[in-house]
């Protein structure tokens, strides 16, 4: 009976989608210097600062941007702080300093 219960609330939390916080994509937060942008494709290109929470070095690679909006914080050569989470294969940045 206690194996059939554990097995029932485990559909559910699995049906439900439970815990929403393993859905939810972890952000991460970096410093970079802007190289280019492409408004048309929402990009951007950047050269950043290690990012500690992937184990990344530093480099150089290209991000999509969430909203159009940001593009306006965003010009070549400009310094920035942002926080970007992955979504699929892209690394989509969600806020700009």
């Amino acid at each position: 009976m206690k194996a059939s219960r554990t097995i029932l609330i485990a559909l559910l939390f699995a049906v439900m989608g439970a815990p929403a916080q393993a859905q939810t994509a972890a952000a991460h937060q970096a410093t970079g210097v802007v190289k280019s942008v492409d408004r048309t494709k929402s990009a951007v290109t950047l050269a950043h600062d290690p990012v500690k929470s992937l184990n990344w070095p530093a480099m150089t690679m290209g991000f999509q941007v969430k909203e159009k909006a940001l593009l306006d914080k965003l010009q070549p050569g400009k310094k920035i702080e942002f926080a970007f989470v992955q979504e699929g294969k892209n690394y989509v940045i969600t806020s700009v300093k």
